[in-house]
């Protein structure tokens, strides 16, 4: 008490809470959709991670007096053509979509800083002839790469994450790139250039830390993209081999075959899919809107009037040119 004496009540600052306090505190607030989404999404992960314990059978375990069998309180969600149960093989193929999805986004992540990273950074001839390079690869149809290497190297899942991993990677650069070149144009890069600051000193310090929202975003996105693509070449036939219990896998196997006499073949795999890609996304979109500081202070994808009244004082305060 003795040291506040004399000091008046408008001079005491109130203690600040931590920045992932305030970050979720504004997600809950601001982003009740991308809020619902994180907590699906965590489940999805939880049971990713506990499929041998929730699963009530082992996903290659057989019933044949069970087969093509509806919901039942013997299996909750029906069995396939072989008897097996489906809610425990829609368990475990969670565990392999979510794998993938990761996996294979971390991967693009790595190609994306490599290659948008040092093409914007160096600029000149290189970042001309690589640009050239991303162009003439996007002009291609992403599926029909995604087959055409897919049959090269074959079906896997080492190579099906190291595929989607560096073809989406090349794409997601051009993003990248265009953030750290919006960095060197700032008066701190510059500064430090002028001073003499090693090159990689002036990487650590200046360049990676203010593209990491961009990478944060770009990971939570196109893990939805990812997921998609791997249900996409596993419904073709080129993706995970079929004694694995993927989404895609038993869109293609189970569901085509048996759709009609069993419909909950094609419904509940279909109905993950859909759910997972579409909380990543909101997710995803959710994170941009609060990471990036241009979308701050404005409605952004999903806000309110309500939301943007409430923070007008505080986005004028930290971005006084923002209109």
């Amino acid at each position: 008490m003795s040291d506040t004496i004399g000091i008046p009540s408008a001079v005491i600052e109130p203690k600040r809470r931590s920045r992932l306090a305030d970050f979720f505190t504004r997600l809950v607030k601001e982003k009740p959709l991308g809020t619902a989404s994180g907590i699906i999404i965590l489940i999805l992960i939880l049971v990713a991670i506990f499929g041998d314990v929730l699963a009530p059978y082992p996903y290659y375990e057989v019933h044949p007096a069970d087969m093509l069998e509806a919901s039942s309180a013997q299996h909750l969600l029906g069995t396939d053509q072989l008897g097996r149960d489906l809610l425990s093989r829609l368990m475990y193929g969670a565990r392999l979509s979510l794998g993938v999805g990761l996996a294979a986004t971390a991967i693009n992540i790595v190609v994306a800083v490599l290659i948008g990273g040092i093409s914007g950074f160096i600029g000149g001839k290189l970042d001309l002839g690589v640009q050239r390079f991303v162009d003439a690869w996007m002009a291609f149809p992403g599926l029909l790469i995604l087959l055409t290497v897919m049959s090269l190297v074959g079906r896997g899942l080492p190579q099906i994450i190291v595929v989607l991993g560096v073809t989406g990677g090349i794409g997601a650069s051009r993003v990248l790139r265009g953030a750290v070149i919006g960095i060197k144009e700032n008066d701190y890069f510059l500064a430090a250039r002028a001073v003499g600051t090693p090159t990689r000193q002036i990487l650590i310090r200046h360049v990676l830390p203010n593209i990491m929202a961009p990478i944060i975003i770009i990971f939570s996105i196109n893990i939805g993209g990812v997921i998609i693509s791997e249900a996409s070449l596993s419904f073709l036939g080129y993706g995970l081999p079929p004694e694995f219990p993927s989404w895609g896998g038993m869109l293609s196997w189970d569901g085509r075959r048996y759709m009609e006499m069993a419909p909950w073949l094609a419904l509940w795999p279909g109905l993950c899919l859909t759910i997972t890609v579409y909380s990543f996304n909101m997710f995803g979109d959710a994170l941009r809107d609060l990471l990036d500081p241009r979308m701050r202070g404005g409605e952004g994808s999903y806000g309110t009037a309500k939301v943007k009244r409430k923070r007008g004082f505080l986005s004028r305060l930290l971005n006084p040119f923002h209109e």
